[in-house]
């Protein structure tokens, strides 16, 4: 597997989208320097149009990011003064809070557990469109992105989580998807979020990434030398030309297929409907960190769930006081805390094998505590976009939400 290969699996798609779609962060209002708050934001482009009371809401984290969150309260019919308990969030890589919400109302997890009697919050990571500002950076500063997935499981989770808690008084249940999963399993294993975590969810999981199976395996290793070019970028910008310009170039490998790019990427999904992969790629991509893109190939290349490697046993020596990066030991992980996960037969990004791995590093988890569920026919998006998702996946969801006590 090469290196760069979930960098090139993951982008190919959303960038050459972006070329046929057309969307630009001029039209989500963003511009040099330090950004407003969105007018115009999730709750009222996705969840208010349909009935459903949403909040935007902005929590600071430690190192001064300020992501922006939504808060649907309760279902469209109302919720009276029941108290409701908490559910969390959280998207993949290069997309945001968005994903959740594309298609109609009745098939959108978000808007499901809101009907069903749950509080929900969603969250959008650090430099997707909405949560792309900063107390003190600026997005044209490198240092602005200066961080990897290692961030996100040290400030952005425990920030969210926290503000839900002292809203709430009560532990969250979780749902990531994606690099949702993986940076959940990663705090986990370190006990940062554990006593505000009621469950977890965890759809189409990453956590080992060596066996992921695409069409563009073989094109991402041969330009492997290639994408080493984008590296003096501190952002990792989809739509941006040095991005956009070695996609074009590897269209031309031979054997990629750009006409069919979701398949190649994620996988032969099974189920998702053509209006809603449209607005999909409207939508998307979100910017990232390169470092982040950097950290996760290094998390394909290694095989291995740990922090990020500086390159050089003295910068990891500052950084760690050890020569190689920690390792998050996911054997870690309390054993009583309950988690459903979620995995698909056609997923290319979340290989079978690789999900074994994960479940065999939970192998000494409480019997009935770990939730398995393995859908022979779905892909990486199904469990976001798929039509039949409510009837498949979220409604065990539900099931193992409200089996918590």
């Amino acid at each position: 597997m090469a290196l760069h290969a979930f960098c090139v699996l993951v982008t190919v798609i959303m960038a050459i989208a972006h070329q046929a779609y057309g969307s630009g962060r001029g039209s989500m209002g963003l511009v040099s320097g330090f950004i407003d708050p969105p007018i115009v934001g999730i709750c009222s482009t996705s969840v208010i149009i349909h009935g459903y009371k949403c909040q935007e809401i902005d929590v600071k984290t430690k190192d001064g990011f300020i992501l922006n969150m939504q808060r649907i309260p309760e279902g469209r019919a109302g919720g009276g003064d029941t108290k409701r308990q908490p559910v969390l969030i959280q998207h993949g890589v290069l997309v945001d809070g968005m994903t959740w919400l594309l298609n109609p109302p009745e098939q959108n997890l978000p808007l499901i557990l809101a009907d069903k009697g749950f509080d929900v919050w969603i969250a959008n990571a650090r430099g997707t469109r909405y949560s792309c500002r900063h107390t003190s950076l600026q997005p044209y500063e490198p240092g602005f992105w200066n961080w990897s997935w290692d961030e996100l499981v040290v400030f952005d989770l425990p920030a969210v989580f926290d503000y839900v808690y002292s809203q709430t008084g009560q532990k969250a249940h979780y749902v990531g998807h994606s690099l949702g999963t993986l940076i959940a399993l990663a705090s986990f294993s370190e006990g940062l979020l554990v006593d505000k975590l009621k469950s977890a969810v965890l759809l189409s999981p990453i956590a080992y990434l060596g066996h992921m199976n695409s069409a563009l395996d073989v094109a991402a290793a041969k330009a492997f030398v290639e994408i080493t070019t984008l590296f003096g970028m501190a952002e990792f910008n989809p739509k941006g030309e040095p991005v956009t310009n070695f996609l074009r170039a590897l269209c031309d490998y031979p054997g990629v297929d750009c006409y069919d790019l979701l398949t190649s990427i994620s996988g032969k999904n099974c189920c998702l409907n053509a209006s809603t992969v449209d607005l999909f790629l409207k939508n998307e991509p979100q910017s990232t960190s390169t470092k982040n893109m950097v950290h996760l190939a290094q998390t394909v290349r290694d095989g291995v769930l740990a922090k990020y490697n500086y390159g050089n046993p003295d910068f990891n020596m500052m950084h760690y006081g050890e020569a190689k990066p920690p390792i998050y030991n996911l054997s870690n992980i309390p054993h009583d805390l309950p988690i459903f996960i979620s995995y698909g037969g056609q997923d290319a990004l979340s290989d079978v094998r690789d999900v074994e791995l994960l479940l065999d590093s939970l192998k000494f988890h409480d019997v009935d505590k770990l939730t398995i569920q393995y859908i022979k026919d779905y892909a990486h998006a199904d469990f976001i976009m798929g039509v039949n998702a409510k009837d498949i996946v979220y409604n065990q969801v539900v099931s193992f939400f409200n089996h918590q006590h």
